[in-house]
């Protein structure tokens, strides 16, 4: 059987202890633990703090990954679109710079796979690379995908 992983970078605009992120860093840990119990959750990455605030992108300042696997594409499609986390992504303008290149990719993994943080780094850049493949690709690539066609149209990634 194969899981979902994914991906997703952004860049704060401000420090993690800028009152202007307050809202985002304060709510993630009750996004962390949704997560954590969703239907369908298999895994996070997290740091010795329990979330990966702590953890940046190597050479990106303030570049921070969220990384999790999930037992289908239903349900990660489901916890990004269908609960209290959509109301972050909404807001994710307020919180993170607009990024010039993907900053979202999924890819299939073997049960109990835990993607190290330089893996998913690497799929994100084959993505960056090569567009959607069979391998390495974002919601328009999943037919299946339709919560997010239904509510984010075709621009937006998770």
């Amino acid at each position: 059987m194969r899981h979902l992983a994914q991906i997703n970078v952004s860049r704060l605009k401000y420090d993690v202890d800028d009152r202007r992120v307050q809202d985002f860093v304060r709510g993630i840990r009750r996004v962390n633990h949704l997560a954590d119990r969703s239907p369908g959750f298999q895994w996070r990455y997290a740091d010795d703090n329990g979330v990966a605030m702590q953890t940046t992108v190597p050479g990106q300042p303030n570049m921070i990954a969220n990384l999790s696997v999930w037992d289908s594409i239903e349900a990660l499609e489901t916890f990004v679109w269908g609960t209290v986390h959509r109301q972050f992504f909404d807001r994710r303008a307020e919180w993170f710079d607009l990024l010039d290149t993907a900053h979202a990719a999924m890819w299939w993994v073997d049960t109990g796979t835990e993607p190290s943080l330089q893996e998913a780094l690497d799929w994100l850049d084959h993505l960056r690379a090569h567009g959607d493949t069979d391998t390495a690709f974002g919601w328009a690539y999943l037919p299946e995908a339709t919560r997010w066609r239904a509510t984010s149209g075709t621009s937006a990634t998770a």
